[in-house]
């Protein structure tokens, strides 16, 4: 019988990554929701409010960089 998963070539480093997107992109999306959200409802506040997203935007696309770089790293 012969085996389907020798047939498999390429690094499995980026379906890796590709799964791992996910969480920054759905925390992205809930960052910006929320936080136009928080605007509509306290248009005083939108300075803070866009402060406050912008970091936490930065943060969760951080942790997609770093999801980039680790298949190279720990790659063969």
């Amino acid at each position: 019988m012969m085996n389907l998963a020798a047939g498999v070539s390429g690094s499995l480093g980026s379906i890796g990554y590709g799964l791992a997107a996910i969480g920054p992109g759905i925390g992205i999306g809930i960052i910006f929701g929320n936080g136009v959200q928080a605007m509509a409802r306290q248009p005083e506040a939108a300075g803070l409010v866009r402060q406050n997203m912008l970091l936490g935007f930065a943060l969760a696309e951080a942790l997609a960089l770093i999801g980039v770089v680790m298949p190279f790293v720990y790659g063969k």
